[in-house]
């Protein structure tokens, strides 16, 4: 993959480390990291599921099942399952946009797919979108079957964006206006060949503790699996109740972020409803390289979607899920800060 080098600035910054392909300066990405992680097996991974469930909701069920047809409502993605040589990809990363945003920074699903050794791949997950295809800074809810030699790439991804005139949230399905399978920034990606076959269906009632439904599953596997580093990655329904979500401003931060705080003041939170389809993926520790250990995005067929941070109604939440672990994870592209 390449980085394409839009805003004239930071081109010019850049330097000699960029050299001009089709109108646009280009840097490539730094050496893509492989590492291998442990993989339970589904009957086990069910059981410590249920076992940290149950200490933050009051219904819980946790089983080994075939994994219903996605291509169905209200999930409605390019393919049946979350099946096939499952692996996890971590692109670039948070410290593209803090402390300071890197908006030139453009990666493509389809170069992703073959980053991970698995061309033609369908990728769920959560990301910004591409600034140089936009124009503007949004939340990408990725459902993208990738392309191959013989077929192209079908996108059923989301983007939500904060409405200039009135601050709302306005979700688009993406490939309605635009033709690329581009974003920007970083992804959280869970990659596999879309095949049918057995998950982990995780269904959550009535939360009765602090964790939002995808930090109580990872806690799960941090205390059960400790220095083992497990992989997740699925989607999940919010069948009843509401949940806070945050969809980043359409416009950069115009100064460096100083802290936490600074980032939550440029955020845009609202109160979304139910039913909302949450593409997510978590790592149990990151066995230093840098990873982002949960992202979450939602969509819905109401206009409403985002990044998920929990739920606001604990007492009538209804989550239903469908994870599978990933056998691999490749950390691509891992920002390098310099002083």
């Amino acid at each position: 993959t390449e980085r394409h080098l839009v805003a004239e600035q930071v081109a010019a910054e850049a330097g000699s480390r960029c050299t001009g392909y089709s109108g646009l300066p280009v840097c490539g990405m730094s050496e893509t990291v492989t590492f291998s992680f442990h993989v339970p097996s589904l009957e086990e991974l069910a059981e410590v599921l249920q076992n940290g469930l149950k200490k933050n909701f009051a219904d819980v069920q946790v089983a080994v099942v075939d994994c219903p047809d996605l291509t169905q409502e209200p999930f409605g993605f390019p393919v049946k399952g979350l099946c096939g040589k499952p692996r996890i990809a971590d692109v670039g990363g948070v410290k593209n946009l803090v402390p300071v945003a890197r908006p030139d920074i453009v990666y493509d699903i389809n170069t992703i797919a073959n980053e991970v050794k698995l061309p033609g791949a369908y990728m769920l997950g959560a990301g910004a979108v591409s600034y140089r295809t936009l124009g503007i800074n949004a939340e990408l809810i990725h459902s993208v079957k990738a392309k191959t030699e013989h077929k192209p790439a079908v996108n059923g991804s989301y983007l939500a964006k904060v409405s200039p005139t009135n601050g709302e949230c306005v979700l688009e399905k993406y490939s309605e206006k635009y033709s690329d399978c581009d974003f920007g920034l970083m992804s959280n990606l869970y990659a596999c060949e879309g095949k049918s076959g057995k998950v982990i269906e995780v269904k959550a009632n009535k939360r009765t503790g602090e964790e939002n439904f995808v930090s109580c599953m990872k806690k799960a596997l941090q205390q059960h699996y400790e220095e083992k580093t497990v992989g997740i990655g699925g989607t999940f329904l919010i069948k009843q109740g509401k949940a806070k979500l945050h969809v980043m401003p359409q416009e950069f931060h115009p100064c460096p972020f100083d802290s936490d705080e600074d980032v939550d003041r440029w955020l845009k939170f609202y109160e979304m409803r139910a039913p909302l389809i949450c593409q997510s993926v978590f790592v149990s520790r990151d066995p230093g390289l840098d990873l982002r250990l949960e992202h979450t995005h939602c969509f819905s067929h109401h206009g409403e979607g985002g990044h998920y941070h929990d739920d606001t109604t604990p007492d009538t939440i209804e989550y239903l899920g469908y994870f599978h672990p990933a056998e691999l994870l490749f950390r691509v592209d891992r920002p390098v800060l310099t002083a």
